[in-house]
């Protein structure tokens, strides 16, 4: 097996209690609904705590060279704010997204959100469970309340939530400078940081096809039949 990077725990975490309190201070805000509705099944909802016009509802990511400004949500937590300013990067989007019990990202790829794309994304559990299943590449990574993870979004990725309570995530993107290169290259050296290969598309069918039958879920069976046909 290649040794190319498709995630990294970082060596530190955040505080659990603290990180659920703000969650609390915003769980009634109007949520949007994520907007590649086609990638999912279910209710996958999301608000940003930074937005390029300081509205909690923009929760597109895209880059921009315009700084991002803090939103209505953000303003009333203070936590979440602690955890911004210790991260010394330009951050490009960051939101909270909720997946609900019950539904299912689809099995895709993110466009250039390989920390050797120049940009990355961090995820921050605030709420999960064990029923969550986040597949990377093929493989199932345990992300647990606290803890900061960075993600290839370049590989193929889906998750799944079979728990009883929403997943609730942290969700930072970010540009790469000398400081984040610090933070990363002291986890794993820089020759692993490489785009993956492109497989065809339909070898990468059959391998999304394959993933969703070992789910075996009436959602995942669902989506098979869709793209079949």
């Amino acid at each position: 097996m290649d040794k190319l990077v498709r995630s990294i725990k970082f060596p530190f975490s955040f505080d659990t209690k603290k990180l659920k309190d703000d969650f609390r201070k915003v769980v009634n805000f109007d949520w949007v609904d994520h907007y590649n509705k086609s990638d999912y099944n279910g209710k996958w909802t999301s608000i940003a705590l930074l937005s390029k016009n300081g509205n909690y509802d923009a929760i597109n990511a895209i880059t921009s060279n315009e700084p991002l400004l803090p939103t209505e949500v953000l303003q009333s937590c203070a936590y979440f704010n602690e955890i911004l300013n210790s991260f010394l990067f330009k951050k490009t989007a960051v939101r909270l997204m909720q997946l609900d019990p019950g539904a299912i990202i689809k099995p895709h790829t993110d466009h250039c959100l390989g920390y050797e794309d120049g940009s990355f994304r961090l995820h921050i559990p605030v709420i999960t469970n064990p029923g969550v299943e986040f597949i990377l590449d093929g493989n199932r990574l345990i992300m647990n309340e606290g803890e900061c993870w960075y993600i290839d979004a370049n590989f193929t990725h889906s998750v799944a939530n079979y728990g009883a309570e929403s997943r609730i995530h942290l969700v930072i993107d970010g540009i790469r400078n000398e400081w984040t290169d610090a933070m990363f290259y002291k986890e794993a050296e820089i020759e692993r940081f490489v785009k993956p290969q492109k497989v065809s598309s339909p070898e990468e069918k059959e391998l999304i096809i394959a993933e969703l039958l070992r789910m075996n879920t009436p959602a995942a069976n669902a989506i098979i039949k869709e793209m079949e046909n």
